[in-house]
C-alpha cells in the first residue's frame, strides 16, 4: 500500500470511491465516512482491496487509494 500502513483494526476514512456503488452505501459514507479495517481482499490478482466495516453500518470494501487513516 502507498500510504501509511493500514492494518487490520485501523481506523480509516473513505476518500473517493472509483465505481458506482447502492444509493443506502451514499448515503451511509455521506453521514459517516469512517470505518475499522477488518481485512484484505484480492481485486483482479494483483491488486489488493480492503474491507471495512463502516461505522455508519455495513461492511464493503475500497481499493487502498481510495481510503486514508483516520
Amino acid at each position: 500500500m502507498a500510504q501509511a500502513a493500514i492494518t487490520i483494526g485501523s481506523k480509516v476514512r473513505v476518500l473517493r470511491v472509483r465505481d458506482r456503488i447502492p444509493a443506502d452505501l451514499v448515503s451511509t459514507l455521506k453521514a459517516d465516512p469512517t470505518g475499522t479495517v477488518k481485512g484484505y481482499r484480492v481485486t483482479d490478482g494483483k491488486g489488493i482491496g480492503v474491507v471495512v466495516d463502516l461505522n455508519g453500518g455495513g461492511t464493503t470494501w475500497f481499493f487502498d487509494d481510495e481510503i486514508a487513516p483516520a
